[in-house]
């Protein structure tokens, strides 16, 4: 990788996608929520159904919306490392 902020400001590097490299935790995590949810949703009427769907398509715009916070906290946390790294 020549220049990592050419390659992000070209969309080679995706972080929010690099990033979710799964431990084995997570993974596990990820097939227990998998399993409740299928759960929750066959106890559910049809119009329980269409409400957590919407609950869960705002999750996911708000995990979305934090993870990009997140990153531009880290991303600005590591410049002013590496700035006062330089300095002294």
């Amino acid at each position: 990788m020549d220049n990592p902020i050419k390659e992000l400001w070209h969309g080679n590097i995706i972080p929010q996608e690099d990033s979710r490299t799964n431990s084995k935790e997570m993974n596990e995590l990820l097939g227990y929520m998998a399993r409740h949810h299928e759960d929750l949703e066959k106890s559910f009427t049809d119009e329980q159904k269409e409400t957590f769907e919407k609950f869960h398509d705002c999750w996911s715009e708000y995990m979305s919306l934090a993870e990009a916070a997140i990153f531009e906290y880290a991303f600005k946390l590591g410049m002013q490392i590496a700035i006062e790294t330089l300095i002294k």
